[in-house]
């Protein structure tokens, strides 16, 4: 988990590169887009049970990945959703056929500070 020390040195650097209120919103969109493909590449993993670029002789691996735009409180942004060949992998922080996701940005934000 990053600490509060770590989120002070982040929010320093990034204050010097951000000039108005839309370069926040627009860094804060970014900031959940990665977090979101992230998380999702991490439940494909647990799904799947091996990581990425691993070799297993499982029948059921990667196959891809879905673009998809989902609106969230911070606004619309595309994400990068994970398949696999079987189509048993359901991802939980965005599910699929879900396009919104009002309330992330508080649960990831106290996850943060957790």
């Amino acid at each position: 988990m990053t600490n509060q020390s770590d989120l002070k040195k982040l929010a320093a650097q990034m204050a010097g590169s951000m000039n108005s209120f839309n370069d926040i919103k627009d860094f804060q969109k970014q900031l959940m887009q990665y977090f979101i493909n992230t998380a999702l590449e991490a439940e494909m993993e647990d799904h799947l049970g091996y990581p990425k670029h691993e070799k297993t002789d499982k029948s059921n691996k990667r196959n891809g990945h879905t673009e998809k735009t989902v609106r969230s409180d911070t606004g619309d942004f595309e994400i990068s959703a994970p398949r696999d060949r079987d189509s048993s992998f359901e991802p939980t922080l965005v599910r699929k056929h879900q396009s919104c996701i009002s309330g992330l940005d508080d649960k990831i934000i106290s996850s943060l500070q957790a």
